[in-house]
């Protein structure tokens, strides 16, 4: 591997799948959060800072502080990025420490611990339980949710977070490195903390929401994909594609519908709608034709679904490599 430059495709395609497996193995270990927080911590201080001095006066004036704040987190997040990189990359530990870095980057392990302890504390403690696990998870009103409602929010936030957690930094890793992986984790954390269309960030917040919008495009298409051919093996596959191809682009989100449409449609059940935020109502379209009455074990057969989705992700990654080297 040090013979390839430190941005050759294939490069980035190991690069990739070295940090979804290391992640896979052992997630995001509490003791380094603990001592050193994580990349989506310090890029919030920085977003923190930035909205604290520039979120103010006029619209256009907050727009524009918005953008600025926005290019300004990308700089800071890719340009050590890319140091690393180059750098690290023609050591022969190169391709090693850049696969223990990139590797905080994807949330495979921690995503599929949140959901689980869903399902356990629906099985276990009962529905205030239920609601208290998944408010960890959603932004919702966990009080709004009777016990299909906290199900079908649990497997919609994995649906979601599925592309945006998983198959997005693996896209943007096997797409360009480091830097490529880092840049889309600032974005969606911009998005995160101020793409809101509330009084306060619905201009500040612009160009993040929208930017977050854009580069999770081709990742929420691939992710549908892959619930869609996990589904051949633990779900209905067809009903999965008929959902994606109907109902993902009713969705209200440009993105979200394709995973959440895939997951409703392997897995039987009706998922969005209509859902309360903040105590107001957000009117969605339904993905998917099945119940409504999700349970916990439900949860766990999302959860089944998505350890199979997450192998065939891994699966297209490593074929991807070895195509590459192969035609070299």
């Amino acid at each position: 591997m040090t013979a390839l430059a430190p941005y050759d495709p294939a490069y980035n395609l190991a690069l990739a799948l070295a940090a979804l497996a290391l992640e896979a193995l052992a997630g995001y270990p509490e003791a380094l959060f603990q001592a050193i927080g994580h990349p989506v911590t310090w890029q919030g201080r920085a977003l923190a800072a930035c909205e604290r001095r520039l979120n103010a006066g006029a619209p256009l004036r907050r727009r524009l502080g918005g953008i600025a704040t926005l290019l300004a987190l990308l700089a800071i997040s890719v340009a050590p990025a890319a140091l690393l990189q180059a750098g690290l990359a023609r050591s022969g530990l190169g391709l090693a420490a850049l696969a223990v870095l990139a590797a905080a980057l994807p949330a495979q392990r921690s995503l599929h611990d949140h959901v689980r302890r869903v399902a356990e504390a629906l099985d276990g403690q009962g529905l205030e339980a239920g609601r208290r696990a998944v408010s960890l998870i959603v932004g919702r009103d966990p009080a709004a949710l009777d016990e299909a409602g906290v199900a079908r929010a649990a497997i919609e936030s994995l649906a979601e977070n599925f592309s945006d957690g998983v198959v997005a930094p693996a896209f943007w890793l096997a797409a360009a490195g480091l830097p490529g992986g880092v840049a889309y984790k600032a974005a969606n954390t911009a998005d995160s903390m101020i793409g809101h269309k509330t009084a306060r960030y619905r201009d500040f917040g612009w160009a993040a929401a929208r930017f977050d919008d854009l580069v999770n495009l081709p990742a929420s298409r691939l992710a549908a994909l892959w619930i869609v051919l996990a589904a051949a093996t633990c779900g209905d596959a067809r009903a999965a594609g008929r959902s994606v191809l109907t109902d993902a682009r009713r969705h209200r989100s440009p993105n979200a519908g394709w995973p959440e449409a895939a997951f409703a449609g392997a897995l039987g059940l009706k998922l969005a709608g209509p859902r309360v935020y903040g105590g107001e109502q957000v009117e969605d379209a339904f993905m998917g034709c099945g119940r409504r009455e999700a349970t916990a074990a439900d949860i766990r057969a999302a959860l089944a679904l998505y350890r199979r989705a997450c192998a065939i992700q891994g699966g297209a990654l490593a074929a991807a490599f070895g195509l590459l080297l192969a035609l070299r």
